[in-house]
């Protein structure tokens, strides 16, 4: 039976060495108020220490100063297992400071081993991630020098085919944020974004005879219907009640508590990123890229759209009438509606449906996209993509791997080269001012995301937007297929490259 308690009795439920499960996405849903009650009693008693935190997509604010970035930076955690860091942002650079151990896996994988957990499975068997950097035939998924666990991804052979078995440490303790609780501690996530990996997660740390915590907005009397119950009560050790805080009318609309029409999506797009602190991308390569790469939807895709250029083929998709012909998808689960960027990636305009993520991963893992639009930091010869990890930085492979390794067509949206590129477009005519000073074609990737090799095999269609021209993946290497009006092909591309390709 639960009990109600404060963010800080319910605290003491952790003990030294436990494995902490968090349910968020990248920078929303984070239980904050149970990440700060572990710090204040870290603060004052050195304890809970040694230990463990999963996450799929990480458990960031944005913030240094708040949620789990405090007790993290001060020692009470040795190990840390996610799929991105993104919005962890003292975290990650202390990770490249070897100050504990952290490892980075597939969203999707880490995910599903969760939900093996919670089937009472020691780990999950994944396609995803092989010849890319989280194979151990390769980098293997440790980030920094101390990090060389080699149980948590290994390579094995079943029936004859090549597989990768993700293997997670026991789960012992669960930090979830809900809605609402009923009398009888079933929990209702109808005010939030997502509701995540939360019921696996709570299966597995049952499993494991551990506790499971959740903090939520507020009791009611009344039991939620059902369907509407994502975790009965009879999994949940501590309810803890924290006011939430006061969200804009923008962030409001992304809990579906009302149908937003199609003909609205892009104005309370345009509400919600006048709210992010993240930068816009509003350039004019951008644009280009973003404009080009639409051009390859069709009535009816599937499609996923990754952060940063990728952005703007939903914008173009709007512009040429096709935004409401496809069906939309985000990693946290939503379906059918319009992602957000910036601080509330992982919502959705207008979605038609928003389930469990291991489900959203079943999809990708097995082809359900039609088309995707991914960026990348680096391209290569053979046509590798380096998307997670730049020199001196990372913020992790997320949902990458999943999303690209089956995905019939794969779109990389990225420019030529960066840091002072500066390009715009008249009439169709595309003129290069300036350069960029850091190239993004190289002769091998520093690691690798995204395999070249893989999709052959795969039979997979792979295109390179920049905003100057359009490679394609062939058995060869790139090979130059479109060329924009007023680009010099050997000037303004051939010549600036380390390697040959095909014309």
């Amino acid at each position: 039976m639960y009990e109600l308690m404060s963010a800080d009795e319910a605290i003491r439920l952790i003990r030294d060495g436990d494995c902490i499960c968090v349910n968020s996405f990248v920078g929303i849903e984070s239980p904050v108020q149970l990440h700060e009650a572990l710090y204040r009693r870290y603060q004052r008693m050195q304890s809970p220490t040694h230990l463990t935190i999963v996450s799929s997509a990480g458990f960031g604010v944005w913030d240094e100063e708040r949620n789990a970035e405090g007790y993290i930076r001060d020692g009470a955690v040795d190990r840390l297992i996610c799929g991105h860091f993104g919005a962890m942002l003292s975290t990650k650079k202390l990770v490249l400071e070897d100050r504990f151990e952290a490892y980075n896996l597939p969203l999707g994988c880490i995910s599903h081993a969760i939900r093996a957990q919670a089937g009472g499975l020691p780990g999950a068997l994944s396609k995803v991630g092989l010849d890319i950097f989280v194979d151990p035939r390769r980098e293997g998924p440790g980030i920094n020098r101390i990090s060389i666990d080699d149980s948590l991804v290994k390579y094995v052979e079943v029936d004859g085919e090549e597989f990768l078995y993700y293997k997670l440490p026991k789960i012992t303790v669960a930090l979830i944020r809900g809605t609402a609780a009923d009398r009888k501690g079933n929990i209702s996530f109808d005010d939030m974004f997502m509701s995540g990996d939360a019921l696996s997660i709570c299966q597995a740390v049952k499993a494991n005879h551990g506790k499971v915590i959740v903090q939520v907005d507020r009791l009611v009397d009344t039991p939620s219907r059902p369907r509407n119950a994502i975790i009965p009560g009879c999994l949940v050790d501590a309810i803890v009640v924290e006011e939430p805080e006061v969200r804009n009318e923008a962030y409001t609309a992304l809990t579906g508590s009302f149908e937003i029409p199609y003909e609205e999506w892009s104005t309370w797009n345009e509400k919600i990123d006048t709210l992010s602190t993240q930068t816009a991308r509003n350039n004019s390569a951008g644009h280009i890229i973003g404009r080009r790469a639409a051009m390859e939807l069709r009535v009816d895709d599937i499609v996923n759209i990754g952060i940063g250029i990728p952005e703007m083929v939903s914008r173009h998709a709007r512009k040429i009438g096709m935004l409401d012909n496809i069906t939309l998808t985000v990693e946290s689960g939503g379906i059918g509606g319009f992602p957000v960027s910036g601080e509330a990636f992982g919502a959705m305009i207008g979605a038609a449906s928003v389930y469990d993520m291991a489900n959203q991963f079943d999809l990708y893992n097995n082809g359900g996209l039609d088309i995707c639009f991914m960026g990348a930091l680096e391209v290569d010869a053979e046509g590798n993509v380096n998307a997670h990890r730049g020199p001196g930085a990372f913020s992790g492979i997320g949902g990458f791997a999943n999303i690209t390794a089956k995905t019939p067509t794969v779109v990389f949206c990225l420019t030529f080269n960066t840091k002072g590129l500066e390009v715009s477009k008249k009439r169709d005519i595309v003129t290069i001012s300036r350069e960029g000073s850091i190239p993004k074609f190289v002769k091998k990737v520093a690691s690798v995301s995204f395999s070249a090799k893989r999709a052959i095999a795969n039979g997979q269609k792979v295109l390179y937007v920049t905003e100057r021209c359009v490679f394609r993946l062939t058995p060869k290497g790139l090979k130059l297929i479109e060329v924009y009006p007023g680009v010099d092909t050997q000037k303004d591309i051939i010549d600036r490259l380390p390697f040959e390709i095909e014309l």
